[in-house]
């Protein structure tokens, strides 16, 4: 048995030898499941500013304090921005479906932002208190590819995904250069 969606419809699958009722039990249920697991990777703006507040306190010993945590549909070349002087983040309604790891990644980073507005080695510091940092990354890397957006061709390779400038998370943006040494 299996659901998915197609457009705007839910297509159900189940074996034919189920009677009508269990059939009824059967798609009940799994519209159900549906949509919790829906709900869960389509957090709102009140979801995400608790959630936003939980990952200050595990990685960032609770220093960020967001004002606000909020989707936005505007953002089509960041996942995420924020603005330290009012203490707002938003993040790009592009990630909604995403995994929650991913999502956890950007307000990591704009928590951070709130902390440190630049893109240091201590920003990266505090980024990289979350776990899954580099792999986020990555992920956001291949959606950016995948969407055909412009990425830098001097970039470094670990930052072409999309969020700040110079920071990779923002495809397109200008990348700064460490001198080697």
């Amino acid at each position: 048995m299996s659901a998915y969606r197609d457009g705007d419809k839910v297509v159900v699958m189940v074996p034919s030898r189920l009677s009508k009722a269990e059939e009824e039990q059967w798609i009940a249920t799994i519209l159900e499941r549906l949509a919790e697991r829906e709900r869960r990777r389509r957090p709102s703006d009140a979801d995400l500013q608790s959630r936003a507040r939980e990952l200050s306190r595990r990685y960032l010993d609770g220093r960020a304090d967001p004002v606000s945590v909020r989707w936005v549909a505007n953002q089509r070349a960041r996942w995420g921005s924020c603005t330290p002087d009012d203490g707002t983040i938003r993040l790009s309604t592009r990630l909604r479906g995403m995994p929650g790891w991913v999502v956890d990644y950007v307000l990591v980073h704009e928590l951070a932002h709130l902390l440190i507005p630049g893109h240091g080695a201590d920003f990266w510091e505090l980024v990289g208190n979350y776990p899954k940092a580099d792999r986020a990354r990555g992920y956001l890397e291949g959606v950016a590819a995948a969407a055909h957006l412009p990425l830098e061709a001097d970039a470094p390779e670990d930052d072409v995904t999309g969020i700040h400038h110079g920071d990779g998370l923002h495809p397109g943006d200008q990348f700064p250069h460490e001198a080697a040494g």
